[in-house]
């Protein structure tokens, strides 16, 4: 059986997304979980799936992957999830492999054909046009839609009382840059940190770092505006790249030290490798944007001699289901104000609220696809 549904369908690289309605499967597999979308943020990578910057994808498709919404149906097998929860979408895992089975799902041995290969584990698309045509996923999730199937593993449910329309976006970018710290880097008390780029996902990593107690937060942009709002998010010291070195400011307000440990979120190479030479002997770089570029070889006295790490963090390296619960927790103490950054748009302004993402006019964009919803109910 199907139900129809609309989408934000991506039919070609480059293509601006176009509201369709589609086919949705709603005959689900054992470990399925239908939902009925609330809100979605949308994050770097859906546009970076829509140019092709992200790699292959198999269009067309509907991306979207920082949903939130209410549970309509479950399949066999699904424990601890019922119809009427209130959940938060996040990447996808198997659970079985060992990286799962050690607490690092987000290095899960299946990640990327649960998460990229645009299908459900069966091999089928959830979504189809009319004329039967396949439209593929993303992230197991697809949370530009009306409804969508997931799986169990995609799904954190909290309590009903918290407004979905604000917490979507904690499902990648946000947890993305505060795993990277809470669970990657994990600075001590104390410690200097240099983030690089304060969008979603660096803006997630400063409201971490404050909460580890770093001495020194520096965040390095080219945006004034958001230099601005990482101040307010707890920023200690802000450098604007396009008007002076940034190393040598990071050096300076370090007593010629250098941090220990630096976040990029640009994905850039040239940025990369200023990173490393940004820190101190024996500190931790994290590269964690979406990118194709390639982090250059570093002179023998960068890596070696001085002991520098460049350690590998993908999605914050975050059971969901733990740091999520745990991120509403410090919003509500005041701790993890991420809302500030969000601009709220209708469904039908998806391109215009993801031009503004890409220009840097909003941080994070959310879409609300319920427009009924009431938060409670």
């Amino acid at each position: 059986m199907t139900k129809t549904i609309t989408a934000a369908v991506i039919e070609a690289k480059n293509a601006d997304f176009k509201l369709e309605k589609l086919q949705l499967d709603d005959e689900l597999q054992a470990g399925e979980v239908l939902v009925k979308m609330v809100a979605s943020g949308i994050c770097h990578t859906d546009q970076a799936v829509r140019d092709g910057s992200a790699g292959a994808y198999p269009y067309p498709g509907v991306v979207g992957h920082e949903g939130a919404g209410i549970i309509e149906k479950v399949g066999i097998g699904v424990n601890n999830i019922k119809p009427g929860d209130h959940v938060i979408l996040s990447y996808d895992y198997d659970g079985t492999c060992e990286q799962c089975r050690t607490g690092h799902p987000s290095s899960c041995l299946n990640w990327a054909n649960l998460n990229t290969a645009g299908v459900r584990p069966n091999g089928e698309t959830p979504f189809h046009k009319e004329d039967g045509t396949p439209v593929h996923n993303f992230f197991n999730q697809s949370s530009f839609t009306t409804e969508t199937l997931v799986q169990a593993n995609n799904v954190t449910v909290i309590d009903k009382s918290i407004d979905l329309r604000k917490v979507g976006p904690l499902g990648c970018g946000f947890v993305t840059g505060s795993g990277t710290v809470f669970n990657g880097l994990k600075p001590e008390a104390g410690s200097t940190i240099a983030i690089v780029g304060t969008g979603a996902v660096g803006a997630g990593s400063l409201m971490a770092a404050s909460i580890r107690g770093c001495a020194k937060i520096i965040c390095v942009d080219i945006v004034d505006q958001r230099l601005e709002t990482a101040k307010e998010l707890g920023a200690t010291d802000v450098i604007n790249s396009k008007k002076e070195d940034w190393v040598a400011k990071i050096k300076e307000l370090t007593n010629q030290k250098g941090v220990d440990y630096a976040i990029d979120t640009t994905g850039r190479a040239e940025i990369m490798k200023q990173c490393v030479s940004a820190l101190a002997s024996g500190g931790h770089f994290a590269p964690i944007a979406v990118t194709a570029q390639t982090l250059e070889f570093m002179p023998w006295n960068e890596l070696t001699a001085e002991q520098k790490h460049v350690d590998g963090v993908l999605m914050g390296d975050a059971v969901p289901q733990i740091l999520l619960p745990q991120l509403v927790n410090y919003w509500q103490q005041g701790k993890f104000p991420f809302d500030k950054l969000e601009k709220v748009y209708n469904f039908d302004q998806i391109n215009e609220a993801n031009a503004d993402s890409n220009n840097g006019k909003v941080i994070k964009p959310v879409l609300i696809i319920d427009p009924e919803y009431q938060p409670g109910n």
